[in-house]
């Protein structure tokens, strides 16, 4: 082994202890802020831990969900929180540690069933090349969107159906309070901001089909243009001011993904197996509008409810 591969294994090893770190902290802090900040490193470095584990997917979509979004929704949160920081979170030292001890057992459980698995890695390797063998019938030149949107497709619409019964509930909470107060500065900068992020989710969704990247992490990159308005005072966030286009845009990416599947189906192809000639088309269609639906979703679930202004 090399200095190079030496300094990359210290390098994971402190990944891993800052890590349990975080988690230790943002578990134990009484102060829900200091929880909430925690939690929002814990997911930036757990994107990197992805990242060295090689899964560029999976580190995209923490850092763009887990740790972006999530801890965007965790602020909402604690701004409508009108209790007391202090009142609900035992501060007894007994119970403190008993929850550091508990964590620590649940890491231990965690690191012995991986360590349990690692006979197994051999039988994932050929699962990967089962892959690899057949990614050229599957539309896409990119493995983990060849197993999320044709061989695993079912998965993936489970997913939508579950993002799209979530915000039924939000929106069962009422219309959403006021839009936040912002200084000018932030607006314009707002302005600025968006239309990247925008461009950056189109390339995000395009690239997917050969490189990291897809539906979800494109989604998510729409949701933070959503956030970003709503935080410069935009009471709509982008979003549409009539009720029947919201509601079709948050159903559109699983209505269409159930509707092609059932076409195929009714075409005797089989559910979700698509013509391999027109695979990429089909899944092309599926991801764009499951990007539209993942956005808008997950920008009101950060509004909490359903939009003032929203007509009927």
């Amino acid at each position: 082994m090399n200095l190079l591969d030496g300094l990359w294994g210290v390098l994971d090893l402190l990944l891993v202890a800052v890590l349990l770190l975080l988690a230790m902290a943002a578990v134990l802090s009484s102060d829900r802020r200091r929880s909430m900040m925690l939690f929002i490193v814990f997911g930036l470095v757990l994107a990197l831990v992805w990242a060295r584990l090689h899964a560029p997917d999976i580190a995209l979509a923490e850092a763009a969900i887990g740790a972006g979004l999530g801890g965007a929704l965790l602020m909402a949160t604690l701004r409508r929180d009108t209790h007391q920081q202090t009142d609900q979170f035992p501060q007894h030292p007994v119970v403190l540690w008993g929850v550091g001890v508990l964590v620590m057992v649940l890491g231990t459980a965690i690191a012995w069933g991986l360590f349990s698995v690692l006979p197994t890695v051999e039988q994932t390797w050929r699962k990967g090349a089962a892959v690899d063998a057949q990614l050229a019938f599957s539309g896409v030149s990119h493995p983990v969107t060849a197993v999320l949107l044709n061989f695993r497709a079912w998965d993936t619409l489970l997913e939508l159906a579950v993002l799209l019964a979530a915000i039924f509930g939000i929106r069962a909470l009422g219309y959403v309070r006021s839009a936040y107060v912002t200084e000018v500065a932030f607006s314009q900068l707002a302005v600025w901001l968006v239309p990247l992020l925008i461009l950056m989710a189109g390339y995000v969704l395009w690239a997917g089909a050969h490189s990291p990247g897809g539906a979800f992490q494109a989604g998510a990159l729409l949701a933070g243009a959503g956030i970003l308005l709503r935080l410069a005072g935009y009471s709509h966030a982008g979003l549409p001011t009539t009720r029947w286009l919201v509601r079709l845009g948050l159903v559109a990416g699983t209505g269409v993904f159930l509707l092609v599947g059932l076409g195929l189906l009714g075409w005797g192809q089989g559910f979700l197996h698509y013509p391999i000639a027109y695979a990429k088309w089909w899944i092309l269609l599926i991801e764009m509008l499951a990007t539209v639906s993942i956005g808008m979703t997950l920008t009101l679930a950060f509004m909490g409810g359903i939009p003032q202004k929203e007509a009927a």
